[in-house]
């Protein structure tokens, strides 16, 4: 779902761990390191989008996780522009993410990268809170850090 100004309706999951480390996950085949995240299907709710992204990029059920929150609003980037698929249509110039904040609830072999068709990560690590700020491409950098600063509440209480 893309808006009138061209940005991608999207989720983002900030997965922890009890000890307050964070999921991150390397792109298959490539060496880009990211949170879980994916678009919000016509008539989806974000909640549902956020439930359905974490099945298919983690192997994650309802059941293995608490919500904690959400930030207020969109938190939005823009693409480079030589990135912009311009023959596209409608134009994606970025996105608009919802943030969910997650605590596993569940145990570590609850993951399973492969259980996809095609699997969006082939390995996964617990990091610092702050450290995906650090290796995150560029231009979601700033997305990043709004919604690592708003969440951070929730997961260090």
């Amino acid at each position: 779902m893309i808006d009138s100004h061209g940005f991608r309706a999207n989720v983002g999951i900030i997965l922890s761990n009890p000890e307050g480390k964070v999921f991150w996950a390397r792109r298959s085949g490539q060496n880009a390191w990211q949170f879980p995240q994916g678009g919000i299907r016509p008539n989806e709710s974000p909640v549902d989008a956020m439930f359905r992204e974490l099945y298919e990029e983690t192997g994650l059920l309802a059941d293995h996780v608490d919500v904690m929150g959400k930030t207020r609003g969109w938190l939005r980037y823009r693409i480079p522009k030589h990135l912009i698929r311009h023959r596209s249509k409608p134009l994606c110039i970025g996105q608009k993410q919802i943030w969910f904040c997650l605590r596993l609830i569940g145990s570590e072999s609850d993951f399973n990268l492969e259980h996809s068709e095609n699997p969006e990560f082939d390995r996964w690590r617990w990091v610092d809170y702050w450290k995906p700020v650090e290796d995150i491409v560029f231009f979601k950098r700033k997305v990043y850090k709004r919604a690592l600063k708003e969440l951070e509440p929730l997961i260090f209480t």
